[in-house]
């Protein structure tokens, strides 16, 4: 199978080990993703921003395959059972695929929208577990044993580390994907660096004795750059692409529309096309894997739609704004505002003010707290080697990524309806 890709250029699988690929992009659970928006609705402030998680999870399998490569080129130093097979690489590739398969409608949004309902990941090793999939019958029919293999593969778990954070880690072909992917779409350049040279520069570190797994490390002569690269590449997305105003604005209305919409199924109110994934959630009952699978960015857009006609006038109106674009505003507090205390009085002040106004303080203001680790500070698995001397962590060898472990990039945000800018941005930043 080839494809034509607008982020990796023609993408292939076509060896036997890969056929895996072209194996599961056919069953429903994959077909679904093509309805559920990478970014979700990011494309409020960046119109290209349409792709979906079906194009993602074929970029990262394809990222995974040149990884794969990689791995076989460097591998015969390390013992035979250390390396990879051709299950193994089979594997990998099905986990590369299948990593987002759980996702939810509106990318991240769905699972933060509801108490209760349990995140992608979750889900994710559901639908390769459930026999009744056809995730997990075309696993089976390859080899029964494969769905446990993938699934732990998918929550980074793998007697070869190397390969389980090749799947899930600080370096993994979802981010390497991503990255480049999102970048393409939103038309910003910040999430661009060197995949090809990264990849180039893996090497395998030196095993403490040998036994023990090797871990992957990065050529300090050729590599530090390029990995330099890929973690600033990250930060810089998540302060211009998904932290956006606009985007964090649009996602706190649709919690807020779908918090609503459980109070009102709670209370016996009859919504019109209520999901039974959501209708279930909002009574607190646990959703079967069926009723998951039927959520999808369009089904939930129909429903929003359909609640502008709600007897709940709150309910309507958020939706009714939602579908025309009519976002809320934000004020970014900083300093000393930003802190525990002072956005929580900034919080209370703005919600004052909307009861003042005749406004329910629950549905019109927000306080939206936004963070994200850059690099962490605990060691990390990927290694730095030189031609002499012993492996070491990026951060002892990088200036910059020295500086930048364990920083926490935060944004705090007030969240309100614009009838209510003036008189919040007076008693708060005038």
């Amino acid at each position: 199978m080839i494809l034509r890709d607008p982020v990796h250029g023609l993408v292939s699988f076509e060896t036997d080990e890969e056929r895996v690929v072209e194996l599961l992009m056919d069953t429903p659970e994959m077909q679904r993703l093509r309805r559920v928006r990478q970014l979700g609705v990011t494309s409020l402030a960046f119109p290209g921003a349409e792709h979906t998680r079906f194009a993602h999870a074929v970029g990262a399998a394809f990222v995974m395959k040149a990884l794969l490569a990689r791995l076989r080129a460097i591998q015969s130093d390390i013992p035979f059972w250390q390396q990879v097979t051709t299950d193994r690489a089979r594997d990998a590739l099905a986990a590369a695929l299948l990593h987002d398969v759980g996702h939810g409608p509106l990318s991240h949004l769905f699972e933060h929208s509801i108490p209760g309902t349990p995140h992608h990941e979750v889900w994710t090793e559901r639908i390769v577990l459930d026999p009744s999939t056809g995730v997990h019958q075309c696993l089976s029919a390859l080899d029964p044993a494969m769905p446990e293999r993938v699934a732990a593969l998918v929550r980074g778990e793998h007697p070869l580390p190397y390969l389980a954070k090749a799947v899930s880690g600080t370096f993994d072909v979802d981010r390497c994907d991503y990255l480049l992917r999102d970048a393409h779409a939103t038309g910003v350049r910040y999430g661009v660096y060197d995949l090809d040279w990264l990849l180039r520069s893996l090497r395998f570190a030196p095993a403490s004795h040998s036994s023990s797994a090797p871990a992957l490390a990065i050529d300090g002569a050729k590599g530090l750059p390029a990995i330099e690269a890929f973690l600033l590449a990250r930060l810089f997305m998540f302060q211009q692409v998904y932290l956006h105003k606009a985007t964090r604005s649009a996602e706190w209305m649709i919690r807020a529309i779908l918090a609503r919409a459980a109070s009102r199924i709670m209370d016996g109110e009859r919504l019109p096309y209520v999901p039974r994934a959501i209708e279930l959630a909002a009574h607190g009952e646990s959703i079967g894997l069926g009723d998951y699978l039927e959520l999808d960015d369009a089904v939930l857009t129909f429903s929003m739609h359909a609640w502008e006609s709600a007897k709940d006038p709150v309910l309507a109106d958020l939706s009714r704004r939602v579908r025309n674009r009519a976002l809320f505003k934000t004020l970014e507090l900083f300093g000393e505002q930003a802190s525990l205390a002072g956005r929580e009085r900034a919080h209370e002040e703005a919600r004052a003010i909307a009861e003042a106004r005749g406004l329910d303080p629950d549905a019109y203001v927000g306080l939206d707290v936004a963070t994200d680790t850059p690099f962490g500070a605990e060691p990390d698995p990927l290694l730095v080697v030189f031609a002499k001397g012993p492996a070491r962590h990026l951060s002892d060898v990088s200036f910059l990524l020295a500086r930048l472990a364990g920083q926490v990039l935060s944004r705090v945000r007030l969240i309100f309806a614009p009838e209510l800018r003036d008189d919040i941005t007076r008693a708060i930043a005038g």
